[in-house]
């Protein structure tokens, strides 16, 4: 099994045992709120085990990661690429640190940056684009110390606790090209 290696975490395919981790990580509410636009309906064991399954292929275009602490070996989140243009070389990301304790310590940032470098080196993708929230700062911070820029401002894209939130749109070029 191939594996993507940072200084703190490797990216590598997921596994069985990521299933019940991964479920309690796409359930926790302070997490749905970062990742989930519409409304945060609760994943079933089976559903996340169906999805982990799909992921075995890349028939879909896809391609999904489990970040994984290189110390402990333990499964700590997840990061995908998708939605790949081959005309236009555009790609979409994202990123999940699930794990509280793992959260603000650079695991992340490591993470973006291996996965980053995955598209522009292995890919030869030009352009990588994500979305994020207003309100979550400290990615918008992780994600500019990757090189990534505000592209767009989507106004009062995101209905979260009974308020809209603007989605901020954020874009890195290969710096190779």
């Amino acid at each position: 099994m191939k594996m993507y290696y940072g200084e703190k975490i490797c990216l590598r395919a997921y596994k069985e045992e990521d299933i019940q981790i991964a479920t309690s990580f796409v359930n926790d509410k302070e997490l749905k709120k970062l990742l989930v636009t519409d409304i945060p309906f609760p994943m079933s064991l089976w559903e996340e085990d169906e999805w982990i399954k799909s992921q075995k292929s890349n028939k879909n275009g896809n391609y999904n990661f489990a970040i994984e602490d290189i110390k402990t070996k333990m499964y700590i989140g997840g990061c995908n690429i998708q939605n790949v243009n081959w005309l236009t070389r555009v790609a979409l990301v994202g990123i999940m640190i699930g794990d509280k304790d793992y959260l603000g310590k650079g695991y992340g940032t490591d993470a973006m940056k291996v996965l980053m470098n995955f598209i522009f080196k292995d890919m030869n993708i030009h352009k990588i684009r994500l979305s994020t929230f207003s309100f979550n700062i400290r990615a918008q911070k992780s994600y500019e110390k990757c090189g990534f820029h505000v592209e767009g401002i989507l106004k009062d894209e995101i209905f979260k606790d009974g308020k809209y939130y603007d989605e901020i749109v954020m874009a890195a070029f290969n710096p190779m090209e």
